[in-house]
């Protein structure tokens, strides 16, 4: 992500067992005019996201006048284990940003379930699924999260193809990049598999232009097939792409944040699979590119029968702790922070596609018109529906068959093992 300043992980663990200073949650009597919440996200700290903290804040004060709330940006690298410090110590922050999908899932013991509180906003905000365990909602989506396939149209242009008509199949796709590299010199994809996130976005973005869309839903639905050729396929093409030279250079030591779009964006890739919310996605690229040299493909069909669709779930949202004292003002300002006026500061100043499906999107250029225009057809991302450990292994597994150390055939048994072992 982008940099931030890391605070030692002993340091923090120390302020929350001592449950002291900012890392402590509700102060006083609940709901009293002296209250007070502790957030904890690793978004407030940025720039891109004061305007929508300070919606957020103004939106709660309105409501609760009195009541102080206090965010306390965290290192991304290291939020989990800091958050699972304080969910073990059972006391911290009264709210809490999550990734949708395992990393909330997981720690959903620790949460409070908010369908009560929320009922209201079911209609205005999407990706409720990705923050939902066993019927129950355990956050409120704050925005989108999806991996669309972007490509610099300009280089299209200079390789004679035609920027508005990308490749429907995968023999195309490649031929298409052929053109481009021998014409300009780029590679096809910008990949950064560092920290063993490029495959998470590889299975997610092309996925269904190779399983059928039974086996897509089967997939999502929880009953996985890791033996059908299809699922082989995904990881034998990732590892294809790699021999056939189609990635940036050192794929396995390139970090996906933020090196891999810097590929992309400086034009020494023509493809790279990207981001919906507020990072690596349409309005970073645009620092650089055109908006109208920017384009959004969905995944070219390699198998026969697959339907391809732009792959989202909720992306990031926020849930509250089980141990704020008074749930309901915690669940308030969950309220607040996915209010519609705080999402749209979020859209415009960090180019996030938010929640909110009222939000006015239509000044973000041709590459959010045609992310918006495919959610309709969208479904959850497929590495979503995986537990966290088994993304943990896919990382390193991934790696292993970028380097040519492990085969397909092992790569999936021990995936299969991960994802079955629950």
């Amino acid at each position: 992500m982008k940099q931030r300043t890391v605070w030692p992980a002993i340091l923090v663990a120390a302020l929350v067992l001592g449950g002291c200073g900012s890392a402590s949650g509700t102060r006083s009597s609940p709901g009293g005019s002296d209250a007070k919440l502790v957030v904890w996200d690793w978004k407030s700290g940025e720039a891109t996201a004061a305007q929508y903290i300070e919606k957020a804040k103004a939106d709660f004060a309105r409501k609760h006048p009195g009541v102080t709330v206090e965010f306390v940006a965290q290192p991304h690298d290291q939020y989990y284990t800091l958050l699972g410090t304080a969910i073990q110590s059972g006391k911290g922050p009264d709210v809490i940003l999550f990734n949708g999908g395992g990393q909330i899932r997981d720690r959903a013991d620790a949460l409070l379930p908010l369908d009560e509180y929320v009922a209201e906003d079911r209609q205005r905000l999407a990706g409720w699924d990705a923050f939902t365990k066993d019927g129950k909602t355990y956050a409120g989506p704050v925005t989108l999260q999806g991996h669309p396939i972007y490509y610099n149209r300009a280089l299209y242009e200079k390789a004679g193809l035609d920027p508005a008509k990308p490749a429907a199949t995968w023999p195309e796709f490649v031929a298409n990049c052929a053109a481009i590299t021998k014409q300009t010199g780029t590679k096809c994809f910008a990949l950064g598999n560092k920290e063993g996130i490029g495959i998470q976005f590889f299975l997610s973005a092309f996925g269904s232009g190779v399983l059928t869309p039974q086996e897509y839903d089967a997939w999502i639905a929880g009953k996985r097939d890791w033996t059908s050729p299809h699922v082989k396929r995904i990881f034998a093409l990732w590892k294809e792409t790699q021999d056939a030279k189609l990635n940036s250079d050192g794929p396995n030591s390139t970090a996906m944040f933020n090196d891999a779009f810097a590929i992309f964006q400086s034009a020494k890739a023509s493809h790279v699979i990207g981001l919906m919310s507020d990072i690596g996605h349409w309005k970073d690229f645009g620092e650089f590119l055109p908006a109208d040299k920017i384009g959004v493909m969905r995944a070219p069909v390699v198998v026969p029968g697959a339907t391809p669709s732009l792959p989202f779930d909720g992306g990031i949202g926020y849930g509250v702790a089980r141990w704020t004292r008074d749930p309901k003002l915690a669940a308030d300002l969950v309220r607040s922070l996915t209010s519609t006026d705080a999402l749209t500061a979020f859209h415009e100043q960090a180019g996030a596609i938010a929640a909110d499906t009222t939000i006015d999107v239509s000044k973000g250029g041709p590459a959010v018109t045609t992310i918006v225009t495919d959610l309709a057809s969208g479904k959850p991302a497929l590495h979503v529906a995986l537990s966290s450990r088994t993304l943990d292994l896919m990382g390193r597994v991934s790696q292993k068959l970028l380097s040519g150390s492990i085969t397909v055939d092992e790569a999936v048994r021990q995936l299969a093992a991960s994802d079955q072992a629950g």
